[in-house]
């Protein structure tokens, strides 16, 4: 999977302000057993 940056976000997000609070909502949403919308790697070793 590719790398997204900050910046590759924030052509759709208005600032970086709004961008963290769209990514913490996501993850407390994955965190409360929402399915993920990307494929799950298990590279870690």
């Amino acid at each position: 999977m590719a790398r997204i940056t900050v910046e590759d976000c924030l052509e759709q997000v208005d600032n970086r302000f709004n961008l963290v609070l769209i990514a913490s909502k996501r993850a407390r949403q994955i965190s409360r057993g929402k399915e993920p919308l990307v494929e799950i790697e298990q590279d870690k070793a």
